[in-house]
């Protein structure tokens, strides 16, 4: 929770502030002082989890409501090329995906910092006030913060780094980030994409085969649901309802999958 706005009157008073800020800012004051380890682990993991909630969501609900829908044409064969067919094509570009964005985001931190560099160097009185003008958001006088502007100011790498972490507000990606990115996110989309297709590896019966998966998929994504959100909120009481919401959107995507196709198949 960040602290109660105050006027501070040392700099020993100022950097409790800064380190207060939030889970982020922290991340960033650790960059600053040297120590990384903590902080760049604890973003990577936001990273590695963020990545397999989306990949592990997309593929346990796309594969199972498109092979749910195939279902009705009562082809056991049908369903499971069909699944595969989606299966590798949405892993792949689930995967392509994540490497493409994070490349953006990767030039995109690059050129801002480009950009600032050159507003230090270019115009260091502007730049120099634009960091007292953060610090004043926190109701830090320009008299208790001149201490330490003028001791970052001391290194031109270090005052581009403040930059980028609190005016901008951007984190430093890491080279691997979009490889990492694209494998994480390709190989947990097809994971839960290959979860439901199971029992149609395991019957000759397709309608058997989905009634089975349907059973699979309901418990996977009550239990998916519900430690998604647990993570993310740690409370079980969210964690419960994000278990539900997790299995309606599932539930409808699946049922409109099957409907539609039954109606094709009818009016064929």
């Amino acid at each position: 929770m960040s602290p109660t706005p105050s006027a501070y009157g040392s700099i020993g008073e100022v950097e409790p502030l800064i380190e207060r800020r939030s889970d982020s800012s922290l991340t960033r004051v650790s960059t600053l002082s040297g120590s990384t380890s903590h902080s760049e682990r604890h973003s990577d993991n936001g990273d590695l989890i963020r990545d397999v909630i989306i990949g592990f969501a997309d593929g346990l609900t796309v594969p199972f409501a498109l092979t749910a829908g195939l279902s009705s044409l009562g082809d056991t064969r049908l369903v499971v090329m069909g699944g595969l067919a989606e299966l590798f094509s949405g892993a792949i570009s689930m995967g392509l995906g994540a490497y493409l964005a994070a490349s953006t985001e990767k030039e995109h931190y690059e050129s801002e910092e480009k950009r600032e560099r050159d507003e230090v160097e270019r115009m260091p009185d502007e730049e120099r006030q634009e960091i007292y003008d953060i610090l004043a958001q926190y109701h830090i006088s320009q008299e208790a913060s001149a201490p330490l502007v003028n001791e970052l100011c001391k290194n031109p790498e270090m005052w581009v780094r403040f930059m980028m972490d609190f005016e901008l507000r951007l984190e430093k990606p890491k080279t691997s980030r979009a490889w990492l990115s694209a494998v994480t996110m390709g190989m947990s989309y097809f994971i839960g994409g290959l979860i439901p297709m199971i029992p149609y590896f395991l019957m000759e019966t397709a309608m058997r085969a989905l009634m089975v998966s349907i059973c699979i998929t309901v418990v996977i994504l009550l239990i998916f649901g519900y430690i998604k959100t647990a993570i993310t909120v740690h409370n079980k009481v969210a964690g419960c309802w994000g278990a539900l919401q997790t299995l309606v959107i599932g539930a409808l995507a699946a049922g409109a999958a099957y409907g539609i196709v039954r109606a094709l198949d009818s009016g064929h």
